[in-house]
């Protein structure tokens, strides 16, 4: 199997077209249509991905990404009906890696899938840290360590999804630079940016969220108004 995928959706058609199309493609599949049955799967079964709906029967999918987040670090992807700006935002600053809205075509979500556990597997798999290339950053008390997947900041280690840990590493790969949210978009999440594109703002906000940063005067992660973003030397 390449992985193991989680898939909450309460319309039963879409929940049975992912799963058709997730195990066409060899990944195994854990189905639910209500939040309680997903629930009790998280803490039962290891997971390399979750799939899930915001609009449930007993309780929203920013709910269980919530809950997600407490525990593991593997790609929570969302998936629902609403297009609002507010909501893909609220979903991106709770810890989801991205947003799916219906109606989609399902080779798009297989293929969102296979980015969001490459880039996991990169930062978690076998090979992490065989690479010649640099492993660790150290920057005023920023740790960031690539083989282990691990953050610390002053010594209290930060909890980071997949998606938040690659943002702050591509960002302390390059120290001293700006880096243009179209540059930060396209390296993380390997797609081609578009305009009024909100998503690295939000998860810039939730990084700088974990690591207690002001958001007036940001010690770390600084934004260069209208150019992007930097780690300072």
């Amino acid at each position: 199997m390449s992985g193991q995928i989680l898939v909450v959706d309460d319309e039963k058609e879409i929940a049975d077209v992912l799963e058709v199309y997730l195990t066409n493609d060899g990944y195994g599949v854990h189905k639910f249509y209500t939040g309680r049955e997903a629930l009790a799967c998280i803490e039962s079964t290891d997971l390399d991905l979750a799939i899930l709906d915001v609009m449930l029967p007993d309780m929203d999918g920013f709910q269980i990404c919530r809950k997600i987040r407490e525990k593991f670090f593997y790609p929570v992807m969302m998936l629902t009906a609403r297009t609002a700006d507010n909501d893909k935002i609220r979903g991106l600053t709770i810890g989801a890696d991205d947003y799916i809205t219906k109606p989609f075509n399902p080779l798009e979500v297989v293929a969102r899938v296979k980015t969001q556990l490459r880039r996991y597997t990169h930062y978690n798999g076998p090979g992490a840290g065989l690479s010649e290339e640099q492993q660790e950053y150290d920057i005023r008390g920023l740790s960031i360590n690539r083989d282990s997947h691990r953050c610390f900041l002053y010594g209290e280690e930060l909890r980071l999804s997949p998606t938040e840990f690659s943002l702050l590493w591509y960002l302390c790969s390059r120290q001293g630079t700006v880096v243009s949210s179209e540059e930060l978009f396209e390296a993380v999440w390997g797609e081609e940016y578009y305009n009024n594109n909100n998503t690295v703002m939000a998860h810039i906000g939730r990084l700088r969220e974990k690591m207690n940063e002001p958001a007036r005067n940001p010690r770390f992660v600084k934004t260069v108004w209208g150019v992007g973003y930097t780690i300072e030397k």
